[in-house]
């Protein structure tokens, strides 16, 4: 299972949230500790440096944040993000530095690392996102079944239980998602990974790729 577990998929040293992974083998089990975190966290951020703008909403002095976008707290923006014109930041959201979210962007309960791009018309839900992430214009992340049911991880012939109803994806360092993907519960997308435009994406794909469909993956190596 060594490729969907933390260290394979995403640089601990870039995120201010580095902590919260500590114990854990898959990137998913922390979804549910974000909010608690974020607090714990927040109390302790150098004041030089942030300003808890309202309750339990800490934004670094450095990062630009349009006055139309609407922030919910448990939140963190670190040094130099930049929050454009109506992103609409739901409750627990780690943002990090340098990281754009942009126009019509909605996040709720995601961690994203140092420089990821979330800028034009995209929905992040219940999801970690990589260093230098990428999601092109109108890509989504689906972050719940249908049938409403607990979401599951089907990896090697293996499947693994999340115990989770709401996952959306966990998107490797340095991804590139295409504009107008989507990708369903439960994605998992390897590092340097680059998704087709438009692609329906499900399950895990692997590090070093570029998916055009499921059933044309293609190794960069090669």
């Amino acid at each position: 299972m060594e490729g969907i577990q933390i260290n394979n998929l995403l640089n601990l040293n870039e995120t201010i949230a580095k902590e919260i992974f500590q114990d854990c083998c898959y990137p998913w089990e922390v979804l549910s500790k974000i909010s608690d975190f974020i607090i714990k966290l927040g109390k302790t951020l150098d004041k030089e440096k942030f300003d808890e703008i309202d309750e339990n909403i800490w934004v670094s002095k450095s990062a630009k944040i349009s006055k139309t976008a609407c922030i919910e707290g448990p939140c963190i923006i670190d040094e130099n993000a930049e929050i454009r014109h109506s992103a609409y930041i739901r409750k627990n959201a780690i943002i990090g530095k340098e990281v754009v979210v942009g126009n019509s962007t909605e996040l709720k309960n995601v961690i994203l690392f140092n420089k990821v791009q979330v800028p034009h018309y995209n929905y992040v839900g219940d999801s970690i996102l990589g260093y230098k992430a990428h999601m092109g214009a109108g890509a989504i992340i689906s972050n719940l079944k249908s049938d409403k049911k607990l979401i599951t991880i089907k990896y090697n012939e293996t499947t693994i239980e999340t115990g989770l109803k709401k996952f959306g994806a966990i998107l490797g360092d340095n991804t590139e998602i295409g504009c107008g993907v989507v990708l369903n519960p439960g994605s998992i997308i390897g590092r340097n990974t680059n998704i087709y435009p438009l692609s329906f994406v499900r399950g895990v794909v692997g590090e070093n790729s570029i998916y055009k469909n499921k059933n044309e993956i293609v190794n960069k190596s090669f």
